[in-house]
């Protein structure tokens, strides 16, 4: 049945189809979240284990390796990414991408489980994750108050702040950053307990033994049960204080004899700062599933009810990531207003009817709007990457459109009536239309089934361009037919008169027609031209963006110490404020996840040595340099700054480069790693380096005598346990505690401060001996203290030793970095048992090739099957298919003329060119056959004819397709355009040469094919 003719006679049910696709569009637009990019689930999960106080060395032997080799008998492993830091296990495991999330994360647990009485009695249990892909920070702010310390405000945040933002819909977690933490302090005299014979350890246990609460049992008194409860618990610090302790000898002493009890802050390990000034600051993260947009509204508010409640306190928004989400989401919008209205001005241009404009300017709306049902139908957000595809899309959906509209006005002038251009021209046109919308849908479909990481983001983008795709041929099948019907007017019947660029045109395809050789000799070196324009384009991943939010890394020498870290961070901050366009600095140190890339390996706990400073920068609309320039300012800024390594960047896809040797040797790994460092330090254009490799920490190595300890009955294990906890104090869960209303404050028992700066000090601790009647020996008596060194980092990958190497870009293209990599000497010439490793960008962007190269012939494939099936032919598709090699030719110049990579983007411009040569092709080669077929014409004039009744739809679609694409290629929007602009200059590019190339050559192309379908007719004569 004929749809377009069935809308025609029936036209309310064609309306109301339409109206109500348009309610439930606007409804489910309405209830799908707005986020940056959409939430991954990927089969990614992360093992983190700790042991306080033990060095790497130790946990790669008595950890890592065990729970690597028991991770390695799972199914579907992938990678195995180890890193190992004082006191810290961070093993993340990645699985193939068909894996399901749930069956990886409780293979890895069982996996884990198997292992868990192999590892030390003290490790704590390793907590098994999945990967968060929505676990970055989104907010931060700072909390002043003018009545409040530092230590109440702390608690404000952890209670107030984090109860109320925590009731959000939408918010993940809370974390605090700087300020202090309260604890009751007992600073131990180490001359009084040497005097005395006691040890650290024994006054920490004697506290946690006596000040607990505790079940006692049950009693039966007076005809009922009362349970019986033990209550030990001191209330205040001057209780405390006189608290008798029993010596292992059996002396009983007072607290206050041996220690110094104080109610303070715990030893600050972490600071923040804004502008300079030391600040209590929290992170707010949102949960998996929630849009960014309306979690920063709902914390707004949040926070303004209480400043409201408490007067006295203060916030400062110190980096806002939900910003740029907004920003991206209104300019998109915008780019989609923008390319629907001048592509519907190009149709008025060529139309010069408002009735016929209007009828094709219905299409879009018409076609955006179902498509959303669609999305929603589907879980998809309205993102980055649904938005991209609505906005690259929003030309050729008016296409259908057009072609319809185009052909019924060429039959009105026919003399024709309306309703009846509109039956003849939507049957005579019809097939034309569903081939070249079956043709883009059979390209952009196959990049939603994509392999690797960037395939499962591209799955929203193949989906939603086919679905709006789809939705315009509905409209262009059905509602457009229908509104010309009973809009357009009749006009007297006018004498078609070409005008000169049509008659140059016909004279030029007849010419080229008669020298078929010559035509297709042409197209065959433009073709070849193009493939050699390759090599010159700069490959890349992702294009660097352009937001207002950078980040500085300063990283100290291992063994620093906070406040090393903080002057060289201040320091730091204040070159980077003397630059042009920086408006606020965030710096965090020893904490702090801002601007972490979520697809990266947990880093483990946060260290003293590094400081994290977010710079935020004015807008983009208010700037005349571009973010990369900026950086590079402040790289030569912060060259100034001695003893330090710095990182410059957000260290997202396209600003960094990673290089990972991987061996067994650790000496062969080390030395490969030092001479690939030289070298790379040669390839001109690099920011920084950082490599993993000259990581050594100083440390204090305390060797036994076995003898001597032997004799006195002291074992490795108590000396270490002495030295622990009079030092750095007795793991967190053996802690005493005070308990107050709210909250539990914790007893740490260590030695003073002073007694940590002098070597002789700790030789003279009191160790306790097993021997009867020995007490205690210092621990200079049976081991000795020395100045040692050891890494302070250990990297492995799948379960090697490895060194990474962290290169920023600073805008090089990836690709040519990569190649560039590849030429050095040492990576050439690398020793026996040391080889190089892909992963990061560099694996993500080999991925991406291989699926994008798999998509389009894919693509191809299912255009040549849709053509087959609707002309009933095998040869004719391949002539339109012959217009894909002359589109690539435009996209390669303008990306070289725009200084484009060739890149993600450019890729899938490429993707959608293919779509839209073929629309063109089938325009002319279905009404040549039509022609033939219908009119009775020679093979040259239906040719000729073809070209001259498609010549004038193909330029319409073709500009309004560049005129919709044309304010993102140019970049003219409040949203960074960075990612879409490389898109939409290949596309336009390539348009303008497959339209005027695919109007010469596909012609004479047909005639080719035809006289091959002849000869073949010969051979085997059709029965």
């Amino acid at each position: 049945m004929n749809v377009s003719a069935w809308s025609i006679r029936n036209p309310i049910p064609s309306m109301m189809l339409f109206v109500m696709l348009t309610l439930g569009g606007v409804i489910s637009f309405k209830s799908m979240k707005i986020q940056n990019f959409p939430d991954l689930e990927l089969p990614t999960v992360s093992i983190v284990s700790s042991l306080p106080g033990a060095s790497p060395s130790q946990l790669e032997t008595d950890v890592a390796r065990k729970i690597e080799n028991s991770l390695a008998t799972l199914q579907g492993l992938k990678h195995i990414t180890t890193k190992i830091q004082d006191g810290s296990v961070t093993i993340t495991a990645e699985f193939r991408l068909e894996k399901p999330v749930q069956e990886a994360l409780d293979d890895v647990r069982s996996a884990v489980a198997k292992v868990r009485a192999d590892l030390p009695g003290d490790l704590r249990d390793p907590i098994v994750t999945k990967l968060d892909v929505a676990g970055s920070p989104i907010l931060a702010f700072t909390v002043a108050s003018s009545k409040r310390d530092d230590e109440a405000l702390s608690w404000f945040v952890d209670d107030s702040v984090t109860k109320k933002l925590l009731t959000v819909p939408g918010v993940g977690s809370v974390k605090r950053v700087g300020g202090v933490t309260r604890e009751v302090t007992i600073a131990l005299d180490p001359i009084k307990l040497q005097s005395l014979g006691a040890t650290a350890a024994d006054i920490s246990r004697q506290l946690r033994e006596v000040q607990q609460e505790s079940s006692g049992g049950r009693a039966d008194l007076g005809g009922g049960e009362q349970p019986l409860r033990t209550l030990a618990n001191v209330k205040s610090v001057e209780e405390l204080r006189p608290l008798a302790i029993s010596l292992a000898d059996g002396r009983r002493i007072r607290l206050e004899q041996v220690a110094t009890v104080t109610d303070s802050v715990a030893e600050s390990r972490t600071l923040a700062l804004l502008n300079g000034k030391p600040v209590v600051g929290f992170e707010v993260t949102r949960s998996r599933g929630a849009s960014e947009v309306e979690v920063g509204d709902e914390v707004q508010k949040i926070l303004a009810e209480l400043k409201l409640s408490h007067p006295d306190i203060g916030f400062t928004e110190a980096f806002n990531f939900v910003l740029p989400v907004a920003e991206e989401y209104q300019g998109s919008m915008m780019l989609l207003y923008e390319g629907a209205l001048l592509a519907v001005f190009v149709v008025w241009l060529f139309l010069k009817e408002w009735r016929a404009t209007f009828i094709s300017a219905v299409a879009l709306p018409l076609s955006v709007i179902p498509a959303f049902m669609g999305m929603d139908y589907l879980g998809f957000s309205i993102n980055v990457v649904t938005l991209l595809a609505l906005s690259l899309v929003v030309g050729i959906l008016v296409d259908d459109a057009i072609v319809e509209v185009e052909n019924i006005v060429r039959h009105l002038h026919m003399g024709k009536t309306p309703y009846q251009a509109a039956m003849e021209a939507a049957d005579e046109i019809g097939l034309a239309v569903v081939a070249t919308t079956f043709t883009l849908i059979a390209v952009f479909l196959p990049t939603a089934f994509m392999s690797g990481i960037a395939g499962r983001f591209f799955k929203q983008f193949g989906w939603t361009a086919a679905l709006a795709v789809f939705a315009s041929l509905v409209v262009a099948r059905m509602l457009t037919p229908m509104m010309a019907a009973y809009m357009l007017r009749s006009t007297p019947k006018v004498a078609e008169k070409d005008g000169f660029i049509m008659r140059y045109y016909l004279s030029f395809a007849a010419l080229c027609l008669k020298h078929r050789f010559l035509t297709i000799c042409a197209a065959v070196a433009f073709f070849i031209g193009s493939i050699a324009l390759i090599p010159l384009l700069p490959k890349g991943f992702i294009p660097p963006d352009d937001n207002s939010q950078s980040q500085v890394i300063v990283e100290l020498p291992p063994g620093s110490t906070l406040a090393q870290t903080y002057a060289a961070a201040e320091t730091a901050r204040q070159l980077i404020a003397s630059l042009p366009y920086v408006n606020n600095i965030y710096t965090t140190i020893g904490d702090g996840s801002v601007g972490t890339d979520p697809l990266a390996p947990p880093a483990g706990s946060g260290e003293v040595r590094k400081a994290s400073l977010t710079v935020l920068l004015t807008n983009r609309q208010e700037r005349t340099e571009r973010k990369q320039i900026i950086e590079h300012k402040i790289r030569e800024a912060l060259k100034a700054l001695p003893g330090v390594r710095t990182k410059v960047g957000m260290g997202a896809s396209g600003e960094k480069y990673v290089l990972v040797l991987s061996g067994d040797d650790p000496q062969s790994l080390i030395t490969a790693a030092r001479a690939v460092e030289k070298d790379l330090r040669t390839i001109v254009g690099l920011g920084n380096i950082a490599s993993s490799a000259a990581l050594v920490r100083p440390e204090i190595a305390v060797k036994p005598n076995f003898e001597r300890a032997a004799d006195l009955g002291v074992t490795s294990a108590a000396i270490a346990e002495t030295l622990r906890i009079a030092t750095i104090g007795d793991y967190d869960m053996a802690l005493p505690k005070f308990n107050l209303a709210k909250r539990q404050v914790p007893i740490m028992v260590k030695l003073a401060e002073t007694g940590r700066q002098d070597m002789s000090v700790l030789e003279r601790l009191a160790v306790p001996s097993s021997k009867a009647g020995a007490g205690s020996v210092m621990v200079g008596q049976v081991a000795t203290l020395e100045l040692s060194s050891g890494p302070a980092v250990i990297d492995r990958y799948d379960r090697s030793r490895n060194v990474n190497f962290e290169i920023e870009l600073a805008s090089l293209p990836l690709g040519d970095v990569a190649s560039a990599v590849q030429n050095l000497p040492s990576i050439q010439n690398l020793p026996a048992g040391v080889r190089q490793v892909n992963i990061g960008d560099a694996e993500m962007m080999n991925e991406l090739f291989a699926s994008f190269g798999l998509a389009m012939m894919i693509g191809v494939l299912c255009i040549y099957i849709v053509l087959i099936l609707l002309f009933k032919d095998f040869l004719q598709p391949i002539t339109i298919l012959l217009a894909l090699p002359l589109s690539f030719g435009g996209a390669f110049v303008g990306l070289l003329l725009a200084g484009k990579s060739f890149s993600m983007p450019s890729l899938i411009g490429l993707i959608m060119l293919m779509g839209i040569a073929t629309k063109n092709s089938i325009l002319l080669v279905e009404y040549a056959i039509v022609a033939r077929r219908e009119h009775d014409m020679s093979r040259f004039d239906a040719l000729i004819d073809a070209c001259h009744k498609r010549a004038r739809p193909i330029l319409m679609t073709t500009i309004a397709m560049g005129a919709g694409m044309l304010p993102i290629a140019m970049g003219t929007s409040i949203a960074d355009t960075s990612f879409r602009s490389p898109m939409a200059i290949a596309v336009i590019g390539g348009l303008v040469t497959s339209t005027l190339l695919s109007l010469l050559v596909i012609p004479v192309a047909f005639s080719y094919l035809d006289d091959i379908r002849v000869q073949i007719a010969k051979v085997w004569p059709p029965t």
